[in-house]
This record gives C-alpha cells, sequence and structure tokens, in this order.
C-alpha cells in the first residue's frame, strides 16, 4: 500500500489571531491612542535626562564620526588646498553655524529644530507645504547619513590588511548587514544608546588624536614635506591671494564637516536641566544644549584642521582617488602606516563602530521629525508616531540607497551635503527672521549675512552636484504624495485632541440634560449674529425640523480656523446673545469640530445629544473639495460620517437632522 503523504499541520484560527495580535502589540509598542503626543527616542518628556556632555556624545557619534571620511573628502575636493577650504569651513562653522544653532536651540528647547520655527512663522497651507519639503531634504540628510556611514564602515573593513579576502566586492551586502544591525537595535530599544555613545566618542576620538599627533611628529622630523606641499601649490595657484580665493570657492564640497547641528538641537530633551526650570523656561536646558553646540563644534573644528593638514601632506594625491588606499579613509591609512597594522586595526575597528552608530544618531533624529510632524498634519497613519513601525519603513529605504548606489561613499556624498546645506540654511533663515520680529537690528544684519553665504554655499552645492536634489526631489515627492493619500483617508476622522467646555457652556448643556432629558443643539453659520437671523433660524428649524415649541435649544457656531491644522485642542466658550444660548468654537474643519463637540457633550452630561443643520446650496462635489482644502463645504453629511465612524454604537450616536 502506497503511504498517503501527510496533511499539513491545521493552524487554529484563534492561534492564528492571538499571533497577529502579539505582533501588532510589539510593533505598536508605547504608542498612546491620544492624538497630538509625540513618541520615539527624543520624546517631549523622556524617562530619563543626561549631563550636556554626554548627550553631546550621542549627537558626536553623527558629527565627529566623519573624521573616518572627511579629510578623503576634502582631498579630493580641494586638493592640495584642502587644509585652506578646511579652516574656510571652520570659520563658517564656529562664525556661522554655531551662533544660528544656539539661538534655535534657545527658540526650540523641546527639540523641533528650526523647522517649527519657520512652522509657525509660515502658517496655513504655504507652511505645512515648505514643511513637507524641509522635512524631505531632512529625510535626504538622515537616511543618507545612514547609508553613508555604513558604506564608509564597510570601506574600513574590507581594506584593513587582515580582512578576509571575500569581503573584497561583497561590499553592498556587507554595508546591508550593518544596516540591519542598526534596525536591530532600534526594534530591540534605544535606551542604553548615550551610554554606548559615550564610550565610542571617547574611543574614537583619542585614537584620531594619536594618528594626528604622531602625524605631525613625522611632519616635524621631515619639514621638507611642508615646503614640498607650498612648492606645489604655488606651481599651481600663482600666489597665497589666488589660493585663498580659490579656497572660498572650493570649500562648499567640503559641507559634510558641518554635519550634526540639526541632530544636536534634537537631542536636546535629553539634556537635564535646572531644578528650577519651567515647560515655558527651560533655562538649564538651553544652556546645556548651548554649551553641547560650542563644545562639540570646537572639537570637531579642531580635529578637521589638523587632520586636513596631516593628511594632505603625509599621503601622495594619487592614493584618494578611487581605488587609492587612503580612498574614504585618510586618518585610517596612516595609522597603519606610522604605527602599524596592529594599532591600524584597532583604529578600522573604532571606526567601523561610530560609523555604524552614527546611522542610530541619524535613525534617532528620523524618529524625532516624523512622529512630530506628519501625524499632526493627518499626513500620516497614527502608527507613525511608533518606533518600531518607522524603523522597518526607514530600514527598508536604506537597503534601496544602498543596492542601488552599490554602497559607495562618494556617490553619496553630494546627496549628504545637500541635505545637510539645506538644513543649516533654513535654520539661517529662521534665525534671521526671529532676530527681524524682535526687532534685533544688529542681529538681523549678521545672522542675514551668515543666510546669504550659506544661501551661496547651497546653490554651489547643488550646481556641482546636482544629484543631492534628485534624490531629495525623490524624498519630498515620496512624502507629499503619501502625505495627501494620508490627509484624505483620515479626512472623516475626529481631529480634536481635546474638547474643553467653559462654565457658561456646562451650565448650558447640564442644564438641558438634568431638566429636559434632551439636549439639542442647532448648528448655526458664524458672522450672522443678529436678534433677527437667530430668531428665523429657530423658527425655520422648529417648523421644518419638528422641535417642539417650547424644547430649550442651543446655537453651536464653529468660526473658521486654519484649516491647514489636522490635529487641534477645541476650546467650546457659552455665550448668551438677544436671549439665545450660543456655543462657539474654532476650528479647521467645521465638521469634525461639530462632531467632537456633541460627542463631548455626551460625555459630559450622559444625555444623547441632536444636531440640527439646513442643507447646503452648490454642487456636492466642489463642497467635499471645499471641504478637503478650507474645512468647510457640506457640513452636514460629513458631520454625519464622522460621527459613525467615531462611535459605532448606534444609541450612543448623536443624531443628525438636516432640513
Amino acid at each position: 500500500m502506497t503511504a498517503q503523504p501527510e496533511s499539513p499541520a491545521r493552524v487554529e484560527p484563534s492561534t492564528l489571531h492571538a499571533t497577529k495580535r502579539r505582533m501588532r502589540s510589539w510593533l505598536l509598542h508605547g504608542l498612546t491612542e491620544t492624538a497630538g503626543t509625540h513618541q520615539g527616542p527624543h520624546a517631549e518628556t523622556p524617562e530619563k535626562t543626561h549631563s550636556w556632555w554626554r548627550v553631546m556624545c550621542l549627537t558626536g557619534v553623527d558629527y565627529f564620526s566623519t573624521l573616518g571620511y572627511q579629510p578623503a573628502i576634502a582631498a579630493v575636493a580641494a586638493g592640495l588646498l584642502s587644509p585652506l577650504a578646511t579652516i574656510v569651513l571652520v570659520l563658517l562653522t564656529l562664525f556661522g553655524a554655531l551662533p544660528v544653532y544656539r539661538r534655535v536651540a534657545r527658540e526650540s528647547p523641546r527639540g523641533e529644530g528650526s523647522i517649527a520655527m519657520l512652522e509657525r512663522l509660515l502658517p496655513w497651507w504655504g507652511g505645512k507645504l515648505f514643511v513637507l519639503v524641509l522635512l524631505g531634504f531632512a529625510a535626504t540628510d538622515f537616511m543618507i547619513t545612514i547609508t553613508l556611514s555604513a558604506a564608509d564602515a564597510t570601506a574600513h573593513a574590507v581594506e584593513n590588511p587582515f580582512a578576509p579576502s571575500w569581503f573584497h566586492g561583497a561590499e553592498v551586502p556587507l554595508t546591508l548587514v550593518l544596516v540591519a544591525l542598526l534596525a536591530a537595535v532600534f526594534l530591540r530599544g534605544f535606551r542604553e544608546a548615550i551610554g554606548i555613545a559615550v564610550v565610542l566618542v571617547a574611543i574614537f576620538l583619542t585614537l584620531n588624536l594619536v594618528v594626528i599627533a604622531v602625524s605631525l611628529f613625522h611632519i616635524g622630523e621631515n619639514p621638507v614635506v611642508i615646503g614640498n606641499w607650498w612648492d606645489a601649490l604655488t606651481v599651481q595657484h600663482g600666489n597665497p591671494f589666488v589660493m585663498v580665493g580659490i579656497a572660498l570657492i572650493v570649500f562648499p564640497k567640503l559641507a559634510l564637516g558641518l554635519s550634526g547641528f540639526e541632530t544636536g538641537v534634537a537631542v536636546m530633551p535629553q539634556i537635564t536641566g535646572d531644578p528650577t526650570d519651567t515647560p515655558a523656561k527651560p533655562v538649564g536646558r538651553i544652556r546645556g544644549a548651548r554649551r553641547l553646540l560650542a563644545t562639540a563644534a570646537i572639537i570637531m573644528s579642531s580635529f578637521l584642521i589638523l587632520s586636513s593638514f596631516v593628511t594632505t601632506l603625509l599621503i601622495p594625491q594619487a592614493e584618494f582617488q578611487a581605488g587609492g588606499s587612503a580612498n574614504g579613509r585618510a586618518l585610517a591609512f596612516l595609522a597603519h602606516q606610522y604605527l602599524g597594522d596592529g594599532f591600524g586595526t584597532l583604529y578600522d575597528v573604532s571606526t567601523i563602530c561610530i560609523l555604524w552608530f552614527a546611522g542610530a544618531s541619524a535613525m534617532a533624529g528620523l524618529l524625532n521629525l516624523v512622529p512630530r510632524y506628519l501625524p499632526r498634519y493627518g499626513m500620516a497613519p497614527q502608527w507613525a508616531r511608533a518606533v518600531r513601525p518607522l524603523v522597518l519603513v526607514f530600514t527598508v529605504i536604506a537597503f534601496v540607497i544602498t543596492i542601488v548606489f552599490e554602497a559607495d561613499v562618494d556617490a553619496q556624498g553630494g546627496a549628504y551635503a545637500t541635505g545637510v546645506l539645506v538644513l543649516i540654511t533654513s535654520a539661517s533663515v529662521a534665525v534671521t527672521l526671529s532676530a527681524r520680529r524682535a526687532r534685533q537690528r544688529k542681529r538681523t544684519i549678521g545672522f542675514g549675512i551668515v543666510a546669504l553665504v550659506f544661501v551661496y554655499t547651497t546653490v554651489t552645492n547643488v550646481v556641482e552636484r546636482p544629484d543631492g536634489v534628485r534624490i531629495a526631489a525623490i524624498f519630498i515627492i515620496g512624502i507629499i504624495a503619501v502625505s495627501l493619500v494620508s490627509r484624505v483617508q483620515r479626512s472623516f476622522q475626529l481631529r480634536a485632541t481635546s474638547v474643553t467646555l467653559d462654565d457658561t457652556a456646562l451650565s448650558y448643556v447640564r442644564e438641558d440634560a438634568d431638566e429636559y432629558g434632551t439636549i439639542r443643539v442647532i448648528a448655526h453659520e458664524p458672522g450672522r449674529e443678529v436678534a433677527e437671523i437667530y430668531k428665523k433660524k429657530l423658527s425655520a428649524e422648529r417648523k421644518y425640523s419638528g422641535i417642539p415649541q417650547r424644547s430649550p435649544v442651543i446655537f453651536l457656531e464653529v468660526h473658521k480656523g486654519d484649516s491647514s491644522n489636522f490635529e487641534e485642542d477645541l476650546v467650546v466658550t457659552g455665550h448668551a446673545l438677544h436671549g439665545y444660548r450660543v456655543l462657539r468654537t474654532t476650528s479647521g474643519a467645521v465638521p469634525n469640530a461639530v462632531a467632537s463637540v456633541l460627542l463631548a457633550i455626551r460625555d459630559e452630561t450622559g444625555v444623547v445629544p441632536d444636531i440640527y443643520f439646513e442643507w447646503t446650496e452648490g454642487n456636492p462635489l466642489s463642497n467635499m473639495g471645499r471641504f478637503f482644502l478650507t474645512g468647510v463645504g457640506e457640513v452636514a453629511p460629513v458631520t454625519r460620517e464622522v460621527l459613525r465612524r467615531a462611535e459605532p454604537s448606534r444609541s450612543r450616536r448623536p443624531d443628525v437632522h438636516v432640513s
């Protein structure tokens, strides 16, 4: 007899459902149902805060790790002029970017950054669109930080003399493994990140200091290399004035050395403030953030100048080019050459670790920005507030970028520089406008000059390396497209994060609930607050909607607010006008606000209210378009649909009457 194949094990529906429920719970861990709350590793109320210098190391894994590749990129971009161009970059860092972000830290102490400053200055849809564009460049900056840092970590591993032979040609798989390990850290949790960052930064900077000190000692023993370098410069460029001019022109190519300022502001909520700090005036936190920014800038500036000097003098220019031993790893080249392969390997390991963890800093920046803006705009689903789903999305994007660019550091440099420069330029513009609004004339002029310099730097970088704008454009188009689709899909949700009724409004609804057991609300269009209009409106509703003559009514008026806002706190005030009771509130979406107020009345009194509308004139399609763009339109049917989705129980759902 032929043996019958065993039937596959049958999974019980209940077991499958429980598995799905556990998976959903794991993915959305930490997500609250309250709209408007900010999740992520830099939430506004972190579990634990730290000293400013420890938090500096968290942003430093991004900022300081650029030493792993910045000297080589500077040598490729500026050639023998690399030290002079680096000095220009340092001057712009200390007297441009640093003052700008010290002001940003003062004006956005909850870690919102310069994007939030511009959001406040540019309201309505224009401001939202501008923020989405900036988020596209921020995504470019942070995503390329993840992929470029991982790619450079791979380059250091591949070029190590003790690396297995199969590493060569396997750059893409190795980089993907590093990106996957980074994702695993965030999926597991990020509580110990600052402790890890402190160790990595301390080891990495110490090893760099050793390499630079030994290199300077070698230059001191062989001062002829300085003369050779200067002679080569003179032959190429003529005189010092020409050299300075060319250095001013080429320094935008070194813009990667400005990385880290936006992240430095984003991590502000992690800084321990003074005991006397208040949410409105966190003086201690601001002081700590400004110390963080200044200390990081001074340390990095010193290392940038010294590293560019020793690498330019001691490494042949051919070694910096593609395929050369110093390409993307100039200081590592010197570590192996002057301190041996043992120390060089230790340097490589520390560089690999900090470059890999620089991606963690960038991932934290993304997890800070996306939940802070997109869900609040209604332009992302609620799960975008949770860390783990976002980590998976960003990891997939990083995989795609790595594969497309074949884990090439040089190929991603333009996109990285573009993202960094656009964010710094937007910050300089934001503080200029802020100083102008505060009528600080000297600071307005100073910040304005800095803004112009960064605009020049950004435009120059874009002209010379347009691939960065192309990549940013992909992110921008993707964010805007996803945002619009999400906004339309979420249009019929309740948008109020809270509904507060003042004492007068509460007295009106409680009086009707206690004495009559019914609450009848008539929707009234604002702007027609005269006695005759209220009288005609009430008479028409009693006649056509069947409201009993002796039944009390309350008018509800929703004044039009910023329709580009999605989430909002509603404050309902009560008024006595011409002998009528009127509730008033302001909202960017009238039907959603009406629904929220009705449900708040129900929850406050225990009585399910009725709402009465009159039909809106006009084409239904055009009215629906008006609702999506301006928050008004066909109010009655949209209010009913919002209520239907918000309250599945028919007996607890307010009735909508239209006549």
